[in-house]
Order: C-alpha cells, then sequence, then structure tokens
C-alpha cells in the first residue's frame, strides 16, 4: 500500500503531535470518495468539525496544488495552503496535502499542521482512505497529551463521514 509523503520539519515522530486514521471499505471505489474530500465546500455536509469554508484569489470550491483556503476546525481558524494535490486514476493514490496555521508566528497560540489524504483503490472493490497530520507549536503538545485524544476521534468522525457519504451519493446519483 501507498504511503503519505511528508514535507520536510513535518515526519510523524519528530513533530510535538501525530493523528493516523485508516478505513479499508468494501463497495466503494477512489472515484466514490474523491469528489467529497477534494471539493472542500461539500466537508460540513458530512463532518460536522469543519466550517466556514473561503477561497481566495477567486479558486475553488475544488482544491488545487498551491491554492490558499481558510476554514476552521478543532476550534482553531485555519489559513491554509493545498501543498499536493494528485486525483486518483490509472492504478495510483489520490492525493491531497495541505499546511495549515493559526496563530501568529512566534508565539505560544501558533500551531502548523501537515494534513495528508491518501484514497487508492485495493483488490476485490475496496477502497483505503488514509488521513495523518502532523503538528508543531504549544497547542500541538497540548492536544497530544489530552484523552480522549481529540484528534484521533476528530479525524474518524472526518472518515466515517466520508464513507457515510459516498455512500449516500452512491444510492442517490441525482442528489450530488
Amino acid at each position: 500500500m501507498n504511503a503519505i509523503h511528508w514535507p520536510e520539519g513535518y515526519l510523524p515522530g519528530l513533530t510535538d503531535n501525530f493523528a493516523s486514521n485508516e478505513m479499508i471499505v468494501a463497495g466503494l471505489s477512489a472515484a466514490d470518495i474523491w469528489p467529497l474530500l477534494s471539493n472542500a465546500t461539500q466537508w460540513p455536509g458530512y463532518y460536522k468539525n469543519s466550517a466556514n469554508i473561503r477561497f481566495y484569489d477567486n479558486k475553488g470550491p475544488v482544491l488545487e496544488a498551491g491554492m490558499a483556503f481558510y476554514f476552521e476546525t478543532f476550534g482553531f481558524p485555519v489559513e491554509a495552503r493545498c501543498v499536493e494535490y494528485v486525483e486518483p486514476g490509472n492504478g495510483n493514490p489520490g492525493r491531497v496535502a495541505w499546511h495549515g496555521w493559526a496563530g501568529e508566528e512566534g508565539t505560544s497560540n501558533r500551531l502548523d499542521v501537515h494534513h495528508a489524504w491518501l484514497v487508492e483503490d485495493l483488490p476485490q472493490g475496496r477502497v483505503r482512505i488514509l488521513t495523518q497530520e502532523t503538528q508543531k507549536g504549544h497547542p500541538a503538545k497540548e492536544l497530544a497529551e489530552t484523552r480522549p485524544n481529540p484528534m484521533i476521534n476528530g479525524h474518524q468522525d472526518w472518515l466515517d463521514g466520508l464513507v457515510s457519504a459516498a455512500r449516500k451519493s452512491q444510492q442517490n446519483p441525482d442528489h450530488n
């Protein structure tokens, strides 16, 4: 199976916090998942922990490499830039990742994250959805020590909602 591409400074285990969530489900494909993930305006419809998504430079709603956007999650106002965007196809996984940040640089409330997704078709009609996030900064240290872990639980909610929305779209293709 494929792995996330990590930029320098964000390698898991070398940051202040790391969350990894994965689902492998039958009956869905990367083509079912990708439109719901790549179109950021879809997120609040299936993931309650995302809100107020905005795009800059007349871009959006579908993410693309280099694109700047804003959203709110886990109580943080996140400015973000899409740093990787590859649609799934021809046996290759879909990849989307963004660098996100909240708070003023150089302050104790600064949070920097690299949030990456990998969506790949597997044999026997299965799809694998992997989301991983590394975080740096004092808020990341606090999140890493919190139990239950809000990042693991929140990202699981995102995966669960994504799969549920894809199944609903599959059953009602005219209501996408």
